[in-house]
């Protein structure tokens, strides 16, 4: 396959790159560098500097590059609080950025696109494990713009005659078993990278929002999953499309949720960290897992690696940046 990889400079976006190159495809890359590195962009894969939200950039790729058979969006905006504060660039970024995409691919007769979107769909369910058929509800706009464009690209590939895979995250994490690719962002806000920056002595003790809740040791439950897992998964989910399947909604998880507390003693397993007990956040559901039935039925995909693979590679490649 000759893939597009829009945010190929990106945290998911590069993971997945390789796991496409490795698997022996074709990778073009378009990236504006907002949050992606250069040092990212594999050496068989071709770059394009640009953003999604001009036209001209985006058809500059389909013009120049004939033959695209899968289009993946890794493009968006992801900070929950920073949406909340300024939804507007969120919507712009997000969703206006997904439209043009659209409207350049199918164009150019690109028949497939795999969507990077959210658990942040799902809002606070009602129930612990979340599946494909839940009714969205978001609480941000995050989220929200995230079901945006999983409704356009739903009716755009309708009209267009193409297919689609839009694959939901929960919490991601890790890093390539190269170290060459990892977590690098100026504002971590996921559990695991916070925990790996405390331990590095970059920020103070690691906050535990709540210890009251009804789980096994008190604190939130949550769904964890490596990012090679993950980036193999829209592998998977590409080769899925190219033989012609019907378009799917699909959550990427474990399917297995740990507590904090398990994550802090899977961290201390190879490094010490210290930590803070704090009140609850408000929004915070005590229980967020996925149900990765429909994963393994469609795409046959099951994690291989472990929380502690997530942590030790995680901390391996930030170790490395910070003794650059």
């Amino acid at each position: 396959m000759k893939v597009l990889v829009v945010g190929g400079a990106g945290y998911i976006g590069s993971h997945t790159q390789y796991e496409l190159i490795k698997a022996g495809h074709s990778v073009v890359i378009l990236d504006n560098f907002s949050t992606g590195h250069k040092e990212f962009i594999h050496d068989k894969a071709k770059l394009y500097y640009g953003d999604i939200r001009v036209k001209d950039d985006v058809d500059r790729v389909f013009e120049n590059e004939s033959g695209i058979d899968v289009v993946m969006h890794f493009a968006a905006k992801i900070v929950v609080p920073e949406s909340v504060k300024v939804p507007l660039e969120y919507y712009h970024n997000n969703v206006e950025g997904v439209r043009v995409l659209l409207e350049s691919a199918s164009a150019h007769g690109v028949k497939s696109f795999v969507f990077s979107s959210t658990a942040a769909v799902y809002g606070e369910p009602s129930k612990g494990v979340c599946e494909e058929t839940d009714i969205p509800a978001p609480i941000n706009p995050y989220g929200e713009t995230k079901l945006a464009c999983e409704r356009m690209i739903k009716w755009v590939c309708e009209a267009k005659n193409m297919n689609y895979m839009i694959f939901r995250y929960f919490n991601v994490a890790g890093s390539d078993e190269s170290l060459k690719i990892g977590y690098k962002r100026d504002i971590a806000t996921h559990l695991i990278p916070l925990a790996i920056e405390s331990v590095l002595g970059l920020r103070g003790p690691l906050s535990i929002f709540g210890s009251d809740y009804d789980t096994k040791d008190g604190t939130c439950v949550r769904d964890y999953i490596h990012v090679s897992d993950l980036a193999y998964a829209h592998v998977l989910g590409a080769l899925y499309l190219s033989k012609g399947n019907k378009s799917e909604i699909v959550n990427l998880g474990s399917s297995s949720g740990y507590t904090v507390l398990e994550v802090i003693n899977e961290v201390k397993k190879v490094a010490e960290i210290k930590y803070n007990l704090d009140c609850r956040r408000e929004g915070d559901p005590a229980i967020l897992i996925a149900s990765t039935k429909k994963a393994k039925s469609l795409l046959g995909f099951t994690p291989k690696y472990s929380l502690l693979d997530m942590i030790s590679s995680e901390l391996s490649f930030r170790k490395k940046q910070v003794n650059k």
